[in-house]
């Protein structure tokens, strides 16, 4: 019943909800674009459908880091610097990966060693990379097989959209202070018991 005290008009009500829709348009003038400010460096996470990217220009191989397993962290070390971190590097492709999520992460997969030992564990997670290149895949660890399984996805997923960044931006956003470029580095100094 309309309100007789406002000359028989319904009160405007802030909460009607034909009063808060928006029409169509209401996104042409808010142009926003999603900055990327984090780019994890890790292993797909065993629920994670992933893919990688198939240009050459985003991956980067051989490259030498440092894991440490504690604090869950990679460290990218500059190649003057391999020689005297010996015994603590690792030697890997870093590829550019991205969950259904839209989550851009690094992905580093190892190389053989130096004497050409690979165990099922690396070239397992190779095959991974390589095939997640033009599929949706699912990489598990299973102990029992000491090796990673690999799953595709049997829906058909879209191709993913990935970033604008180059590979360069990437790596610099990834690696933001975690890059081992000299000898007094915190973690070289933790490493050799200086700190």
């Amino acid at each position: 019943m309309a309100d007789q005290s406002n000359g028989g008009k319904t009160p405007f009500d802030p909460f009607d909800p034909a009063a808060l829709r928006l029409d169509q348009t209401f996104c042409e003038g808010t142009a926003v674009k999603k900055l990327l400010t984090t780019v994890p460096v890790r292993k797909p996470n065993r629920q994670d459908f992933v893919r990688v990217h198939a240009d050459p220009t985003y991956r980067l191989s051989p490259a030498a880091i440092i894991e440490l397993k504690e604090e869950r962290e990679w460290y990218l070390v500059a190649p003057p610097m391999v020689p005297d971190l010996t015994g603590e590097v690792i030697f890997v492709s870093l590829y550019t990966a991205v969950t259904r999520q839209g989550v851009t992460h690094i992905w580093p997969v190892r190389l053989p060693t130096p004497d050409g030992r690979q165990s099922t564990w690396h070239t397992s997670a190779q095959t991974a990379a390589e095939l997640a290149m033009s599929r949706w895949m699912r990489v598990t660890a299973n102990m029992a097989l000491g090796a990673y399984e690999v799953f595709e996805a049997s829906a058909a997923i879209p191709d993913p959209e990935w970033p604008e960044a180059t590979f360069h931006e990437l790596l610099r956003i990834a690696f933001q202070g975690r890059l081992i470029d000299r000898l007094d580095h915190p973690v070289v100094l933790k490493l050799k018991g200086q700190a």
